[in-house]
């Protein structure tokens, strides 16, 4: 249905609003001439109504016969430049949702193929739930030093009505987005952040070819040569943070991932900026001793796993002594 049909519906809505600002005022009124109820103007109700109708028909009229979308690219914020080869970029392309990687408590990880002909990536798809899901549950600390321009925005966020849950969920996702755009520009061992449309991510799926995920931190065995090589991957992930003025915010053993030998650091929602945030050393400190006390149950040495000697470091690194 084209979107001009759409709003023909309701032009007849209005026609006696026309026709009784065209009677004289003296006229004498029928019942069928009785003052309407609405204006000429549509309600905001309204509006959304013939919005979401004129999205479900071109949706449905316009899905790709081999996928679930047509590509999304043309229409997000994208990742910074230079894209890598690997990116699909083709308006043309084609996603297709392969399954779901992970769920989580405040996000939903999907597995997606973009592709047109032979081209083709997977990406993780990261999709921030809204509030028709739980609230994010520590948003409190971390929502500290970002403000928001508009107050009736700020006074939504701070009630945590259903407008402002939206918008922390969008928030969260504009700031990981942001922050991956970062720390991928000063190599930083995260995805390379693909785009972002409203409160979905699209990034650099960490596995192999056939959409097998790299196993999480956590998960892995690995003998002391190996131990020792991940901690010093992670000193210098953090080093390059700090340098950068920021710190995880919720680091642990769960989002770190081991792909071939490398460590990738994800789930960066929170990222913390150690001077805007007032709790910013706090974060930092607890960043520090959350993972190295993985690293000391695994075996690593105390004297090489000192969380405060770490933190004094990565402090001096940041400017803050």
């Amino acid at each position: 249905m084209r979107e001009h049909d759409l709003y023909e519906r309701f032009e007849s809505t209005f026609d006696g609003a026309d026709t009784m600002r065209r009677k004289g005022k003296r006229g004498k009124r029928t019942a069928e001439d009785a003052e309407p109820t609405r204006r000429g103007r549509m309600t905001e109700a309204e509006k959304l109504r013939v919005a979401r109708l004129r999205e479900d028909q071109l949706s449905t009229a316009d899905t790709p016969a081999d996928g679930d979308r047509w590509s999304t690219w043309g229409d997000a914020e994208q990742g910074p430049k230079p894209h890598p080869s690997w990116v699909v970029t083709e308006l043309a392309a084609v996603d297709r949702e392969l399954g779901i990687v992970k769920t989580g408590k405040e996000a939903d990880v999907f597995l997606l193929e973009r592709a047109l002909g032979e081209k083709a990536c997977l990406l993780a798809a990261k999709r921030y739930r809204s509030n028709d899901h739980r609230m994010f549950h520590r948003d409190a600390g971390y929502l500290e030093g970002r403000r928001m321009k508009k107050s009736r925005e700020m006074r939504a966020v701070q009630n945590r009505t259903a407008f402002g849950r939206n918008l922390i969920a969008e928030q969260w996702a504009v700031a990981e987005f942001a922050a991956l755009a970062r720390l991928w520009q000063i190599g930083a061992p995260v995805p390379y952040p693909v785009q972002r449309s409203g409160t979905e991510l699209l990034l650099e799926f960490i596995g192999d070819d056939e959409g097998n995920a790299a196993p999480r931190l956590a998960q892995t065995r690995p003998d002391e040569d190996e131990l020792l090589d991940l901690w010093r991957q992670l000193v210098a992930t953090l080093m390059t943070l700090a340098e950068a003025g920021l710190t995880h915010g919720d680091l642990s053993a769960f989002n770190l991932m081991v792909h071939d030998g490398r460590l990738v650091m994800i789930d960066l929602p929170q990222v913390v900026d150690l001077v805007a945030n007032p709790r910013g050393v706090e974060f930092l400190d607890r960043d520090v001793r959350n993972i190295s006390g993985w690293f000391a149950s695994r075996g690593l040495p105390p004297e090489i796993a000192d969380p405060s000697a770490l933190v004094a470091t990565l402090l001096d690194v940041a400017g803050m002594t």
